[in-house]
């Protein structure tokens, strides 16, 4: 039986173009059935040329399967993939072998209850973002668990997974939180009030953010938008289909961490602990 490989490309770079046509050509050659589109059918994982983006994008097909995905990072920090353009000989060679490991990633569902009784709904990878949208500023009233937290006008409201961490958030000022742990994050952005530091809740609690002005506007992912209006009541809740990377290396996420942000390290390497 021929093995399948999916393959997501970004479309606006022709390097990761180049890439993808040698890197059809070499699975080909090891006996793949290479797809660039429609469904993902019988793909085993699904390779990525592209940047974190792209990679949200690959996330849309294969939430709710075991099917995981590989990111070649063709964007600017590409948190999210596994290896660097220099790096997909390598892949070839593993998807051969089989030769990675799961990662799982928590998603969460984002709900929308409108004052009209209508209910929108997503999900997200990285995060679901409240944005003033060109307004002076959204007024929002936050809850965890159904029990008022605080209130105040702001830029956005960011509500993150663990993976989402490093991405908005991270850029607002929220905790960096390692993906192996089940949380959720409550981020306000330029928010007009003395208590608006960064919340993390548990997988089974419930964050809740009531708008309070008209204007704003919900984006999942920067993807998918969800209506809102004066009086909606946004919730974030854990969702039961999460997300999987492969990943080739057993590189640990502090490593990543450092790597990608380009952390200085040195003291600690100085006294031997690395």
């Amino acid at each position: 039986m021929t093995r399948e490989v999916y393959m997501l490309v970004h479309k606006y770079r022709p390097d990761a173009q180049q890439s993808a046509a040698l890197m059809s050509d070499e699975l080909t050659r090891h006996g793949f059935s290479v797809r660039r589109s429609g469904p993902l059918g019988d793909a085993e994982i699904v390779v990525v040329l592209g940047g974190d983006g792209t990679i949200l994008a690959a996330s849309e097909l294969t939430r709710g399967t075991q099917i995981p995905i590989v990111g070649i990072n063709y964007g600017h920090v590409g948190f999210l993939a596994e290896v660097e353009p220099e790096g997909l000989p390598r892949v070839v060679e593993q998807i051969t072998e089989r030769a990675w490991v799961l990662d799982r990633r928590m998603t969460m569902d984002i709900e929308v209850m409108l004052p009209d009784g209508h209910r929108a709904t997503s999900w997200t990878l990285n995060e679901a973002a409240l944005d003033k949208h060109g307004n002076p500023m959204v007024e929002v009233s936050l809850g965890v668990d159904g029990r008022g937290v605080s209130s105040f006008t702001c830029d956005s409201v960011l509500m993150a997974t663990p993976t989402g961490s490093t991405a908005y958030s991270f850029s607002a000022g929220g905790p960096v939180v390692w993906p192996n742990v089940e949380a959720m994050l409550l981020v306000p952005v330029a928010a007009h009030a003395l208590f608006t530091r960064p919340l993390v809740v548990g997988p089974t609690s419930e964050l809740q953010v009531v708008v309070d002005s008209e204007g704003a506007k919900l984006v999942c992912d920067g993807r998918r938008e969800l209506p809102v209006t004066a009086g909606s009541i946004i919730t974030a809740r854990k969702s039961e289909n999460p997300v999987y990377l492969a990943r080739l290396n057993n590189t640990p996420f502090s490593g990543r961490l450092v790597k990608k942000f380009n952390l200085p390290v040195g003291g600690f390497r100085d006294r031997g602990r690395m």
